[in-house]
């Protein structure tokens, strides 16, 4: 059975329509790198370079929704100044979602 199947594969040209079978595929491959992958590192790559660039004065807002001016910056964790009665809270620097301080060097690019 095995022989029989080899030999009308060879007979018939069953390299060239593997190929033809695969290449469906690794388009599809393709097109979710650019639409999917690519995207996501370029966001995750753009994060990480505004969480290292914070500076001591800036307004953010974390993921909760908290809204406050960096007072101390230490390794992986800020203290943030929020509200009236200006309270200090302590939070990691991966829990930053957006910094709303516009930096000179961000204006220039």
């Amino acid at each position: 059975m095995l022989n029989l199947f080899l030999t009308t594969e060879t007979a018939t040209g069953g390299g060239a329509s593997m190929l033809a079978s695969f290449l469906p595929l690794v388009l599809v491959l393709v097109v979710f790198y650019f639409m999917l992958i690519r995207p996501q590192n370029k966001k995750t790559k753009q994060e990480a370079s505004m969480r290292s660039n914070l500076q001591i004065g800036d307004e953010i807002v974390t993921f909760g929704g908290i809204i406050g001016i960096i007072v101390s910056i230490k390794d992986d964790t800020l203290v943030i100044e929020t509200g009236n009665e200006r309270s200090k809270i302590r939070i990691l620097r991966k829990a930053v979602e957006s910094c709303l301080t516009v930096h000179e060097e961000e204006t220039k690019n």
